[in-house]
């Protein structure tokens, strides 16, 4: 499963990517997977994308959250935080 995007994976399908030729040839060099690099690559980027658009969402929450804090502290103290 891919953890990622949190859904099973899907199928393969070719597409056309622009890389630049000294990575390229670098990659091959290495003996490494060019689609499989892409696609990590496209992943990480997906899951960034996400997590600031979660961020980017949710800033208002956060920031109520925080005065919340601020104002009246953590509804429950750690135990490791007791005398």
């Amino acid at each position: 499963m891919d953890t990622t995007l949190n859904r099973p994976p899907s199928k393969r399908r070719p597409v056309n990517l622009t890389i630049r030729e000294d990575v390229l040839k670098e990659a091959k060099t290495l003996n490494l997977n060019a689609s499989q690099a892409a696609e990590t690559g496209i992943l990480a980027a997906v899951k960034q994308a996400r997590e600031q658009k979660w961020l980017k969402d949710n800033h208002e929450a956060l920031l109520a959250h925080n005065r919340r804090i601020d104002k009246t502290g953590i509804l429950l103290t750690p135990a490791w935080a007791r005398d």
